[in-house]
């Protein structure tokens, strides 16, 4: 059995949301795309997400509170955060916040390929063979 993975990107800026898209695509990942955390918390893909790529910053719903709502909702997807802002005190927020990545803007693209490569494998669901 193939397990898809879908990923999920929100992120305000739409030339971020493209290139996660094109990058995340280009290794077989399924992407969905959202421009605000609200949006994706409104839509199916909610439920069958493999991993959230998500902005720390964006205009009406920061990332932390999109990873927040989540939890309090019961969904427990790795969740990697991006951010063109990141200083040691919002690095630490976010790892108190049990986040699964942290990457400042610009990131090496392979840097976030790994990451989600390592949570996918960790957070597979386990399967009767």
């Amino acid at each position: 059995m193939v397990l898809s993975n879908i990923i999920s990107v929100v992120d305000d800026d739409p030339s971020i949301r493209l290139a996660l898209n094109n990058l995340l695509k280009s290794q077989g990942h399924i992407v969905h795309t959202f421009a605000s955390a609200e949006e994706f918390l409104e839509s199916s893909q909610l439920n069958g997400t493999s991993c959230v790529i998500a902005d720390v910053q964006m205009p009406t719903m920061s990332g932390f509170e999109l990873l927040e709502q989540m939890r309090a909702q019961g969904h427990a997807a790795p969740f990697i955060l991006v951010t063109a802002f990141a200083d040691d005190r919002t690095r630490a927020r976010a790892l108190s916040a049990g986040v699964t990545g942290f990457f400042a803007k610009p990131f090496p693209a392979l840097d976030l390929m790994a990451c989600v490569d390592e949570v996918l494998r960790e957070h597979r669901p386990e399967t009767d063979a």
